[in-house]
């Protein structure tokens, strides 16, 4: 377990989330449960609002990351905006209370309806990844005769030395526009009737666990910026996304505060307003998935511990190969190196491969950590296999966020 973290110990060998028996958590409740605490989440946010103090931030929560309700109030309720990537998270955000005025909006394949939304709301700005988009979002605004906030998004082609599925600022990626036709679209837009220039975007990537590439990033954004000054197009945002990592897996990522100390250097002097779009620095590690052993089962030469929680519900260790630290709730119990695997019928199914784990018995609750960040916001019916509940920690008490879906629940939409 991350010793850095504070909010989880064992007390009497039962692990305890602030000062909460998970243990018990997970026997009101049930599982798989996703379990959070409020208390880290509002420490994280807030780092970064002290981090950024004295420069002209605007902190947007990446709500891809978790987008639980409960959380985007939280959010809210601290002065965070948000950066979103669909009209379901743009729903989210303005339901949560978050001001349209700081939400973003990213994402190579806004639909015209999501679009329409975003300019009837009065976002931030739109995102802009292609050619294309700016003629939509221009006939758009024209449509509703309305004036939108635009930015565009430049591939820098930067490697953000991650995983190569959560790299998105290398020429090979879908996101973004190179930036020799970026400027070309610059001035298109700055002809345009309904359109507002306001800034100029790059996110390099997920996962990143050190400053180097987010610095390059934000350089590189900055000389652009004074590009199109030159050539009278004043911007008022630079947005450098998010991106910062957490300990999986006993990396050192740098803090907000370590960040905000480099980034200060790039933009000092400068005028605009810096945008940073942090997601799972905020949530990850604030998060547990709870997941009882149904069986044990040994094979010669492998040991299988099956739990009741599978990639349905945590797809990131099929997915990416990610490496979440799993711990006992309760330390009695045999010591095994094992496959710790759940019950949905691939062979991807796995929480850990190959792992030392402690506390393996067999109705033993083992605690999946660093969770809180894609992982519910991921989770899926397949197999027809009901999402989990989620439960917030907040000063002592623990209450139900999100209720567990129950089989009615997975055909409600059909008709």
């Amino acid at each position: 377990m991350n010793k850095n973290n504070k909010s989880f110990c064992y007390e009497g060998g039962a692990l305890k989330m602030d000062g909460v028996s998970l243990e018990k958590i997970a026997r009101e409740f049930s599982t798989p449960l996703y379990v959070y605490s409020a208390k880290q989440i509002r420490n994280r946010f807030m780092d970064y609002i002290r981090a950024f103090e004295g420069m002209n931030t605007l902190i947007c929560y990446a709500v891809k990351a978790n987008y639980s309700g409960h959380i985007l109030k939280m959010i809210s309720s601290m002065g965070g905006g948000a950066d979103v990537v669909s009209g379901g998270e743009l729903y989210m955000a303005l339901r949560a209370g978050i001001e349209p005025e700081k939400i973003v909006f990213a994402g190579v394949g806004k639909t015209r309806s999501e679009i329409e939304e975003a300019v009837n709301r009065g976002i931030c700005f739109l995102n802009i990844e292609s050619a294309q988009e700016l003629e939509t979002i221009q006939e758009v605004a024209a449509e509703s005769e309305k004036s939108v906030g635009i930015s565009f998004r430049i591939n820098p082609d930067i490697d953000p030395q991650t995983h190569p599925s959560i790299s998105t600022g290398l020429k090979e990626n879908k996101f973004g526009i190179f930036p020799a036709e970026a400027m070309d679209l610059y001035r298109r837009a700055a002809s345009m009737k309904n359109i507002q220039i306001k800034g100029v975007h790059v996110h390099v990537g997920s996962q990143i666990t050190s400053s180097g590439p987010i610095l390059e990033a934000a350089r590189y954004a900055c000389v652009f910026a004074d590009r199109l000054k030159s050539e009278g197009i004043e911007i008022s945002y630079i947005d450098i996304g998010g991106g910062l990592g957490i300990n999986y897996e006993g990396a050192n990522p740098p803090t907000p505060s370590q960040l905000a100390g480099e980034i200060g250097k790039v933009f000092k002097g400068r005028s605009e307003t810096l945008v940073l779009e942090p997601g799972r620095s905020i949530v990850g590690e604030a998060g547990v998935l709870l997941t009882e052993i149904n069986y044990i089962k040994k094979v010669p030469g492998k040991n299988f511990v099956i739990v009741d929680a599978g990639f349905n519900d945590l797809v990131r260790p099929a997915m990416y190969g990610s490496h979440h630290r799993i711990v006992p709730v309760e330390k009695e119990g045999e010591k095994l190196v094992a496959d710790v695997v759940g019950p949905v019928c691939e062979s991807s199914d796995f929480l850990a491969e190959s792992r030392e784990v402690e506390g393996i018995k067999k109705g033993n609750i083992l605690a999946v950590m660093e969770a809180g960040a894609y992982g519910f916001s991921m989770a899926s019916n397949y197999n027809s296999r009901p999402r989990p509940a989620e439960v917030m920690i907040d000063e002592g008490r623990s209450f139900l966020i999100r209720r567990r879906e129950e089989p009615g629940d997975l055909v409600d939409t059909e008709v």
